[in-house]
């Protein structure tokens, strides 16, 4: 088990730990109203995610959370869905019902992180916990869970580097990043420019309108065209989503072959990616630890207790300070590794991986 991976092991045993230890000591307010404090107690958790054009929202996110959320609170604990669609208005409207609903907390995954603030504001003042997941809503969030953004930047930036290798001096690489309203957006930049500034040219950036892949596939076409293909050594890609519209434009241009292009969040379609070689890589954000951790934070709220060990640090928003988190290391996520994951909880099984038109390249890879 590498290092990292190891790392990301360790905190979901923490957490699952940290939870145990919440149960048992003495219950204290954590949402502002009287809270159920009975572990299995008839709970209702809100869980709004913000867009189903990145499969993990639904293929794991969305259960993983329930499944952890009943395993704490009971299976007769109600989980109140809805997803957004990638629509910030539309989230609002979602807040609200939770709200008139009496939900005894919520999670949310902020489409737009600025403006969600007022309705995370709305909760609060209702006596409604609110759990920031994936990314840091602004507003009085009770607490925090996400992978370390900006290390996803610096593991995506150095794999660029160490593929590119001499050719990083002999031309210019693309930079595809996220949309301007989501902040983990900005923490990927952040990490990927700590690593690539002054070792490569970023001939052209782009800021991704709603991490759309037909918007990255026009920003792409734009820069082929300003640049000149054969000018384009590398692709920086914030996630898998624009990487598969990043490789549209390229072919479509007649690369002979592909330079290396980044991901992020380990999609099906991008894995299948990665093992035709048409991807360089990913990276896996352990969506398990992620999600328990998002369950473990909303029950405990939910029920009133204090959320003492279960957080274990704690992160700045634009409007709070000190705000309690649980933080999940990311890994990077070559042909090499993809071994290692298949079949595990929150990965994808042979069988989905290896269909007919990858059964080649899995053979290759050693998947059998």
């Amino acid at each position: 088990m590498n290092t990292q991976l190891r790392r990301a092991v360790v905190a979901l045993a923490a957490v699952s730990m940290a939870t145990g230890l919440a149960a048992c000591g003495k219950a204290k307010e954590a949402g502002g109203g009287d809270k159920k404090t009975d572990a299995k107690g008839s709970l209702t958790i809100g869980l709004l995610l913000p867009e189903n054009q990145t499969a993990r929202y639904e293929r794991f996110d969305k259960p993983l959370i329930e499944k952890k959320i009943k395993e704490l609170a009971g299976t007769s604990t109600t989980v109140l869905y809805e997803n957004a669609k990638q629509d910030a208005s539309v989230q609002q409207q979602q807040v609200d019902t939770m709200i008139t609903k009496k939900v005894d907390a919520l999670i949310v995954d902020a489409v737009d992180a600025k403006s969600i603030a007022s309705s995370v504001k709305k909760a609060t003042d209702k006596n409604i916990p609110v759990v920031a997941y994936d990314r840091l809503a602004e507003g009085p969030v009770k607490a925090y869970t996400s992978v370390d953004n900006e290390r996803v930047g610096k593991i995506q930036g150095e794999a660029l580097l160490k593929e590119l290798g001499d050719n990083a001096a002999k031309g210019q690489i693309v930079m595809m990043n996220g949309s301007i309203t989501d902040p983990n957006a900005k923490m990927f930049k952040d990490g990927a420019h700590s690593v690539l500034d002054g070792k490569v040219k970023i001939g052209k950036e782009y800021d991704t309108k709603e991490w759309k892949p037909e918007n990255a596939n026009e920003n792409m076409k734009g820069a082929i065209s300003a640049l000149g293909k054969d000018n384009i050594v590398g692709v920086y890609s914030a996630n898998d989503g624009m990487a598969g519209g990043i490789i549209t434009a390229l072919r479509a241009a007649g690369y002979d072959k592909l330079p290396p292009v980044t991901g992020q969040d380990a999609e099906l379609s991008g894995v299948q990616r990665i093992l035709a070689d048409e991807q360089f890589m990913s990276v896996y954000k352990p969506y398990k630890p992620e999600a328990d951790a998002a369950a473990t934070l909303a029950v405990t709220l939910a029920q009133g207790k204090a959320l003492g060990s279960v957080a274990t640090s704690t992160t700045d928003s634009g409007t709070q300070k000190k705000i309690p988190s649980i933080i999940v290391t990311p890994v990077a996520l070559t042909k090499a590794d993809i071994g290692k994951y298949v079949g595990q909880e929150g990965f994808y099984s042979l069988s989905e991986l290896c269909t007919d038109k990858y059964k080649a390249q899995c053979d290759k890879a050693g998947l059998k």
